[in-house]
């Protein structure tokens, strides 16, 4: 796939971005260059390798999934600048 200087400006308005005009084909260049190297990695054979969790061997620890602190919503609650029937209240934002 390769990125022209149109997807570079399209791409740099969908994320809010300002980009001058003279700046676009260096961005689409940097794309491109950002897309070779997502291609090199699925060139890469990972087949038989196991899923990390560190660069070092070990366990994530584990504990019991237990409420030790449960039955304070009133206390949870008094930090709310507006709560109505047990919840926070909050004000219509869509309409």
């Amino acid at each position: 796939m390769s990125i022209d200087t149109a997807t570079a400006a399209k791409v740099a308005k969908l994320a809010r971005i300002r980009v001058e005009e003279d700046r676009l084909p260096a961005l689409a260049e940097e794309f491109n260059t950002i897309l070779g190297f997502i291609e090199q990695l699925g060139e890469v054979d990972v087949d038989n390798v196991e899923p990390m969790t560190s660069v070092t061997p070990q366990r994530l620890k584990r504990r019991e999934d237990v409420v030790t602190d449960g039955n304070q919503q009133s206390a949870v609650l008094a930090n709310a600048p507006d709560a109505r029937e047990g919840f926070f209240a909050v004000p219509k934002v869509v309409e």
